[in-house]
């Protein structure tokens, strides 16, 4: 702890209060009190940033669905993949799963206020979104019996594996 001998106000200079501050300091600023010259973040957070984008999707006089549209239209479409999923249409389900996520990632892309969508920034949402996505088609694809999409080196691998 570094401690700065600059009287705080309305106390004189002769009276020798000592200021105890706990952050790196330098020079006093124009007031008098001490200044944070480190470019580190702060011990305890007090507040939180937006995510990109964050914003309402539609003004604020709009009832709630119509202001939130995009992650209402991204849940419903996984709501209803899952659906089909229990209904046994496992392929159907999960593709339209991932598709949905490939959606939410043009949607994140495409709107600039998407509401709950955004969740962190702009980039990070679209990739993530969009490999989750992708990756749930790809092995819904794959699915046995009958997939509609075989990759060889795959099939090896699992035999090298199994029989090694």
């Amino acid at each position: 702890m570094q401690a700065d001998t600059t009287p705080p106000e309305g106390q004189g200079a002769g009276e020798g209060a000592e200021i105890e501050v706990r952050d790196a300091i330098s020079a006093p600023d124009a007031e008098g009190r001490p200044r944070r010259t480190t470019r580190r973040f702060p011990l305890f957070t007090r507040d939180t940033a937006r995510p990109e984008g964050g914003g309402r999707a539609a003004p604020s006089d709009a009832p709630a669905p119509a202001r939130q549209w995009p992650i209402l239209l991204v849940l419903g479409a996984v709501a209803v993949g899952l659906l089909m999923t229990a209904l046994d249409v496992f392929r159907y389900g999960t593709m339209l799963i991932g598709a949905a996520l490939v959606a939410g990632a043009v949607l994140r892309w495409l709107v600039r206020d998407v509401g709950m969508l955004a969740v962190r920034s702009r980039f990070t949402d679209i990739v993530t979104y969009g490999l989750l996505g992708a990756v749930i088609v790809l092995l819904s694809m794959m699915a046995q019996p009958d997939p509609w999409l075989e990759i060889p080196f795959l099939k090896d691998t699992l035999h090298f594996t199994v029989d090694s």
